[in-house]
C-alpha cells in the first residue's frame, strides 16, 4: 500500500529530475494516452452510422464468427475480429445466445460482446390488446403501430388464412417476433379458449367453421349476450328457409363501410361476402370473434322474428314480417 510519505518522496524525486527527463516522461504519457484513444476509436467505439432502434436477430445455431461478421456488416461494431476476441475474453468459449437484440443507442464493442455472450437482448415485451371483432387487416394495423420492424404484408400472408381464429385477447409480444409466430400465438390461444365451449358446439350440431362464421357476424351486429342470441336465432332461421342474411356488417369486410355509409350501389357489389346478393354464410369469417359471440352462435334464442334493426341509441327492434320491419325503420331510423 502506497503511504503518504512514499508519495511525497516520488513527487520530490520527479521534481528533482532534469527538465529533459520531465519532458520525456510527459511525452511518453501523452503518446500512450493518444494511442489508447486511437485504438478505441478504430476498434472499440460504435460506428458513426450505428443503426439506432435496429433489432438484430441472432439465429439459433449461429457461431461467433458468423455473428461477428454480421454485426460488422450492419455497422453495429467496427471490427468483427475485435468483437470475437472480446467475446472470448468475456465468455471463455465464444458461446453466443440466440434472440432478437435491440440496439436502442450507440454501444461500444465491449458492451455488444457482453450482451451477446450473456443473452442481454434489451427487449421488453409489448402488452397489446386485440379487441373482439377486428379483421386480420385491422389487427395488422394495430400491431404495426405498436411493434418495431413489424411487417404487415408478411403478417397478412399467414393471418388471412386463419380469419376468425385469431383470438382477441391481451398478448405480451417481444419486438422483432416473427409475424408467423404471432399468428401461431393467436391461433393456439383460440384452440385453448374454445375448449370451454366444445360441448355446446358439439350439441349444436353444426361444423365449427359455420359456427365461427356466424359468430364473426354476431360480434359486429350486437354487444349484449341476449341480443346476440336473439339475432343468432333470426340468422339461423333465415338460412334454414333459404333467405339471405342481409347483414350490413359484411360490407365492413368488403369495402370498410358501415350501415350509416352504405349506398344502394354498395348493396349490388359482386362479392361472395355480399349477404344481400348471396344466400347463406360468407365464404369465411368476416372478423375474429370472442367467446361471447361464439357462444351466442350455438345458443340461439327462438323467436317469431325474421327482421331486426338498431336505433341511434343502440336499442334493438324486432319484426316478424317485412311490413313490420318497414314500420320500425320509419319509426326508429328517422
Amino acid at each position: 500500500m502506497l503511504r503518504d510519505s512514499d508519495l511525497e518522496q516520488k513527487i520530490e524525486t520527479f521534481r528533482g529530475c532534469p527538465p529533459s527527463m520531465k519532458r520525456l516522461t510527459f511525452l511518453v504519457g501523452f503518446v500512450s494516452a493518444l494511442i489508447l484513444v486511437i485504438l478505441y476509436m478504430i476498434f472499440l467505439s460504435a460506428p458513426k452510422d450505428f443503426p439506432r432502434g435496429f433489432i438484430y436477430e441472432l439465429k439459433a445455431g449461429s457461431n461467433l464468427s458468423v455473428v461477428s461478421q454480421d454485426l460488422s456488416d450492419t455497422h453495429i461494431v467496427r471490427s468483427a475480429f475485435i468483437l470475437k476476441v472480446l467475446t472470448f475474453l468475456i465468455e471463455g468459449n465464444g458461446k453466443v445466445f440466440e434472440g432478437n437484440y435491440l440496439m436502442p443507442e450507440r454501444q461500444n464493442a465491449i458492451k455488444i460482446a457482453w450482451r451477446i455472450a450473456n443473452g442481454e437482448t434489451d427487449l421488453v415485451p409489448m402488452k397489446i390488446t386485440i379487441p373482439e371483432g377486428l379483421s386480420s387487416y385491422e389487427i395488422a394495423d394495430l400491431l404495426y403501430t405498436n411493434l418495431q420492424t413489424f411487417n404487415k404484408k408478411e403478417f397478412l400472408k399467414y393471418a388471412t388464412k386463419y380469419e376468425g381464429y385469431l383470438f382477441p385477447d391481451t398478448y405480451n409480444i417481444l419486438p422483432g417476433t416473427k409475424e408467423n409466430k404471432i399468428v401461431d400465438m393467436m391461433t393456439s390461444n383460440f384452440d385453448e379458449k374454445i375448449k370451454s365451449l366444445n360441448d355446446k358446439i358439439k350439441n349444436f350440431g353444426k361444423p365449427v367453421s359455420d359456427v365461427i362464421k356466424m359468430a364473426s357476424i354476431l360480434e359486429e351486429e350486437a354487444r349484449t349476450m341476449e341480443t346476440r342470441r336473439t339475432i343468432s336465432g333470426i340468422f339461423w332461421k333465415r338460412i334454414s328457409i333459404g333467405m339471405a342474411l342481409q347483414t350490413d356488417t359484411s360490407f365492413k369486410y368488403i369495402n370498410g363501410k358501415t350501415t350509416k355509409t352504405l349506398t344502394l350501389e354498395d348493396l349490388k357489389i359482386d362479392s361472395p361476402y355480399n349477404s344481400y346478393t348471396h344466400k347463406g354464410l360468407p365464404p369465411s369469417p368476416i372478423s375474429n370473434p370472442g367467446l361471447m359471440a361464439i357462444e351466442a352462435a350455438v345458443t340461439p334464442i327462438k323467436s317469431p322474428y325474421y327482421y331486426f334493426l338498431s336505433d341511434s341509441e343502440g336499442n334493438m327492434h324486432y319484426a316478424a314480417t317485412h311490413e313490420e320491419h318497414v314500420i320500425n325503420k320509419e319509426r326508429y331510423l328517422k
